[in-house]
């Protein structure tokens, strides 16, 4: 069974799988949003990150990068006591750190997206090995699903699932390889 097909009806997979996974994205903290979803999802179902998703927007001030990166011991402190997202140190300090290296990529680049964009079209070899590079915590399925849920790599959907209908119209990067 496809996630298109499992999606179907369910009333936290069926919205995201509807209207957002594989759809591209340009805004940086929707981007920075998705790359810190998918680190805490490392080791837990994606079902448990779609229930926590409103609780980590606010822990983490709807993912801005520039008071993410700000983050000290007492804003981390913060977020391991608090019961509504994942209280994993690791994945907590790879969120804030991840904010400041996105920090540097923007005075680099402009945005996020015009860094993905730079390093469009890769195989996802070489995409895991730039993210490892560039960013912690950013193991193979970290990577993969981060690049499927953005449209930079095929496979959110397959073909004759009507969001892929939707995804292709929007133009993602992977189909204009």
């Amino acid at each position: 069974m496809t996630y298109c097909d499992a999606a179907v009806g369910h009333p936290f997979h069926g919205p995201y799988h509807d209207h957002e996974y594989g759809f591209p994205l340009r805004d940086d903290a929707a981007l920075f949003e998705r790359l810190a979803l998918e680190i805490n999802q490392a080791g837990l179902s994606w079902l448990t990150i779609l229930k926590k998703r409103e609780a980590f927007r606010a822990a983490f001030e709807g993912f801005d990068i520039d008071r993410v990166a700000g983050y000290g011991e007492v804003e981390r402190e913060r977020l391991l006591a608090d019961a509504g997202i994942i209280r994993n140190r690791k994945k907590i300090d790879a969120v804030i750190e991840n904010a400041r290296r996105l920090q540097r990529l923007r005075g680099e680049h402009g945005s996020f997206a015009a860094w993905l964009d730079r390093h469009h079209p890769r195989a996802k070899a070489d995409w895991l090995k730039l993210f490892r590079k560039t960013f912690v915590f950013t193991g193979g399925e970290i990577v993969g699903e981060f690049l499927i849920s953005t449209g930079y790599l095929p496979g959110a959907h397959v073909p004759g699932c009507p969001a892929y209908d939707r995804v292709l119209a929007l133009d993602p990067p992977w189909a204009r390889v």
